[in-house]
């Protein structure tokens, strides 16, 4: 496996676990930090889908080149 290929494969697993915290979220999932405090749902939703659409653009740029190799 090449260094595009690992590095693809490492992007697209860590957008299919944003995904899924995405789809717990919006099942109604709650965090809280490790001093009980609760997570505001609202910004941590709007964080992951923000880290979800770089990684599409990221993953738009390495898909081509290592379809090349």
């Amino acid at each position: 496996m090449s260094g595009t290929e690992g590095e693809l494969e490492r992007l697209t697993e860590r957008r299919v676990t944003l995904i899924y915290r995405l789809d717990l979220i919006a099942q109604g999932a709650r965090l809280t930090y490790d001093d009980g405090s609760a997570v505001d749902m609202a910004s941590e939703k709007a964080r992951l889908e923000d880290e979800v659409a770089r990684l599409d653009r990221k993953l738009a740029v390495l898909g081509p080149a290592a379809g090349q190799a």
